[in-house]
């Protein structure tokens, strides 16, 4: 990972490519059997009994989904969205590569619960590759921290049940709870989902409870990706939510630069958006030490003051356990994050 060739795990949303929809739609339909045979299928035996939780509606971005059974064969579209069916105890058949990083490979938090047999590879970030999808025979097909266009879902549905985005938020940034409970209830597991949202929520509380001087401490979270240029991200972006959650909150001038963009790209000379009673940087070794050679960020107040966090990506995984900030991640983040937060007076 390097300042030039790796912008960083959490730089999702810069130029995706539009699916080519029109150009699969054919081939789609033909590798699934059409949109209308699999509603004609008639399963028999202990396949036809439906789980008390069924059927179930979930309500989307695009609309709404009506899963009939318990869904047996799972596809995870977003980036993250593989450790909330992961943790409920479905194993997706299919998900999406983030940055070439592997969603089994070597997350400490997921590693166990993947198992030796990995996922097919579907796609790249919002790019799916939609003959592999209905290769897989999905029952369920879910995006939530994704940017999903309305075409590739209605090339999608005619696969499997779709559950896209929630709606009422842009992309990439419903909180971690509501895409949690979303997957939860088309899972038809909203009792096992409650659990285990109420078991992080304790975590974060006993860090609150732990630390009240933080509450109401300005945080700011950015990513450094070439020498003189940083990303900011959204207070609503989900390292900025994790930061939140024990007790920090984000300056109206932060929320102001940010507006309704998930990321801004600024220049050195705007380092004045990151000035913030604890500024956390994420990245590499390497952007790390450009950064803080930078003549105008050593003439920041929060480097001056020491204020300032720099965290790896790698070697611990912390930045990429923020960026994920799900039911699995968390847990590894609080105890990663916390000492080095408590470090800084």
């Amino acid at each position: 990972m390097s300042v030039g060739t790796r912008p960083g795990l959490t730089r999702i949303v810069r130029q995706i490519p539009r699916v080519a929809v029109a150009a699969v739609a054919a081939l789609v339909l033909s590798a699934c059997g059409g949109g209308d045979d699999k509603s004609d299928a008639k399963p028999s035996g202990q396949e036809s009994a439906k789980s008390a939780a069924f059927p179930v509606t979930v309500e989307h971005k695009y609309g709404s989904t009506t899963i009939e059974s318990e869904p047996k064969k799972v596809v995870t579209l977003g980036l993250s969205d593989q450790d909330a069916v992961l943790a409920l105890g479905v194993k997706p058949v299919g998900s999406v590569d983030w940055f070439k990083e592997q969603p089994y490979g070597k997350w400490p938090w997921a590693k166990d619960l993947w198992g030796a047999k990995p996922p097919q590879i579907v796609g790249e970030r919002d790019e799916y590759n939609m003959e592999k999808i209905a290769a897989l025979k999905p029952d369920l097909i879910v995006a939530q921290y994704s940017g999903m266009k309305k075409e590739q879902y209605d090339t999608l549905s005619k696969i499997a049940k779709v559950v896209a985005q929630p709606k009422g938020h842009e992309d990439y940034q419903a909180p971690w709870q509501v895409m949690t409970k979303q997957i939860g209830k088309a899972l038809g597991k909203d009792a096992e989902t409650a659990k285990l949202i109420a078991g992080i929520d304790a975590r974060f509380k006993a860090v609150r409870d732990k630390h009240p001087e933080w509450k109401g401490k300005t945080v700011t979270v950015g990513e450094p990706y070439e020498p003189g240029k940083f990303s900011a991200f959204s207070p609503k972006d989900p390292k900025v939510i994790f930061l939140s959650e024990m007790g920090f909150t984000t300056s109206e001038a932060y929320r102001k630069a940010l507006g309704k963009e998930n990321i801004a790209d600024l220049s050195s000379e705007r380092f004045d958006v990151m000035e913030a009673d604890r500024t956390v940087w994420l990245g590499t070794p390497e952007t790390e030490k450009v950064m803080k050679a930078d003549p105008l960020y050593k003439k920041t107040k929060v480097h001056q003051e020491k204020r300032d966090l720099f965290l790896p990506y790698d070697s611990p995984d912390i930045g990429a356990a923020l960026s994920f900030n799900t039911v699995l991640s968390i847990p590894y983040a609080i105890d990663q994050v916390v000492p080095m937060l408590e470090a800084i007076k």
